[in-house]
């Protein structure tokens, strides 16, 4: 069993902290000014950045978009999802149901061709 051991140690072997023993500062580079940082939308895709361009209504069903509670939104429409939170027993907010069916808005969902 002590051949074993002695082959396991060989094959992975181990590399010693070299900075600590001897006191050295680490020379990676710190992290360039232009990295995303909390509150950045550097890393988020255009779709999820809420914009001003767009109008309250737009933003109210973005937010409904994006709250798992009523279920997933990928391949669906609004008003569908809608309508199977509500079979489902969910209680989706009236509010969304009126904007929906007034016709003026997107039916698509804010994932819709993006994943």
């Amino acid at each position: 069993m002590a051949t074993t051991s002695k082959n396991m140690n060989v094959f992975y072997r181990q590399k010693k902290n070299s900075s600590a023993s001897t006191g050295k500062k680490s020379t990676k580079s710190p992290s360039p000014k232009h990295a995303a940082t909390f509150g950045s939308d550097i890393t988020q895709p255009p779709a999820l950045v809420s914009h001003d361009d767009f109008d309250e209504q737009e933003q109210v069903l973005r937010q409904f978009d994006m709250n798992m509670a009523y279920g997933p939104c990928v391949g669906i429409t609004r008003l569908d999802r809608w309508e199977r939170a509500q079979r489902m027993g969910l209680n989706p907010p009236k509010e969304i149901e009126s904007l929906l069916r007034g016709g003026k808005v997107k039916l698509e969902s804010l994932f819709d061709g993006r994943v």
